[in-house]
């Protein structure tokens, strides 16, 4: 259980920030970025549900991945650097991302096939959807590129879930600009 009594430390003061396991780190640090950016993405899924309406299972999806959100910046902001920590470290796991999958995969169902790129928009709710894909999507290529540095290791299914994040996000923006019908379409050189 997390515990927090003082919102202020000051022990940020000098440009660091400390991980789960105490270590500090330049707030810089890419690991850092990354899982600011999880945290940056779940504010915008907290905007998004305000314009959600009478929506309650798409609601319920929404709380799950703000939720999921914490678990992967918990999961970045524990490094795993090879040895048996004294504790068991809170990971991603496959489930987080079969669940995703099967709520993509569910309000899919229900949409127009594309017929052309979409552009942001519709109504608020799909607006801030499409906000919370692209930032989903930040977050995504901040946490592979840290996967790729030597020394810095990724649970490979946090990456996974991050892909799966900005692909839920595309689909349920279309989905609450009902079903796809009233998406925004991209036309191709329309003011040349």
């Amino acid at each position: 259980m997390v515990k927090i009594n003082k919102i202020y430390t000051r022990t940020g003061d000098d440009g660091t920030t400390g991980l789960v396991s105490g270590a500090r780190r330049p707030k810089h640090d890419l690991r850092i970025e990354a899982y600011g950016t999880v945290d940056e993405t779940n504010a915008v899924v907290g905007l998004a549900r305000l314009h959600i309406g009478d929506l309650p299972d798409l609601d319920a999806m929404l709380m799950r991945i703000q939720n999921d959100c914490f678990d992967l910046g918990a999961d970045l902001a524990t490094p795993d650097t090879g040895e048996k920590p004294e504790y068991e470290p809170l990971r991603i796991v496959d489930a987080q991302v079969e669940r995703i999958e099967a709520d993509i995969d569910r309000l899919n169902a229900d949409l127009e096939p594309l017929r052309s790129f979409i552009l942001p928009g519709g109504n608020p709710a799909s607006a801030h959807l499409h906000l919370a894909r692209t930032v989903s999507r930040r977050a995504e290529r901040l946490i592979v590129a840290l996967a790729a540095q030597e020394n810095e290791i990724v649970n490979p299914a946090a990456i996974r879930y991050a892909n799966r994040l900005s692909d839920f996000f595309f689909v349920a923006a279309r989905w609450v600009n009902d079903h796809g019908r009233t998406d925004v379409l991209w036309v191709p050189g329309k003011n040349r």
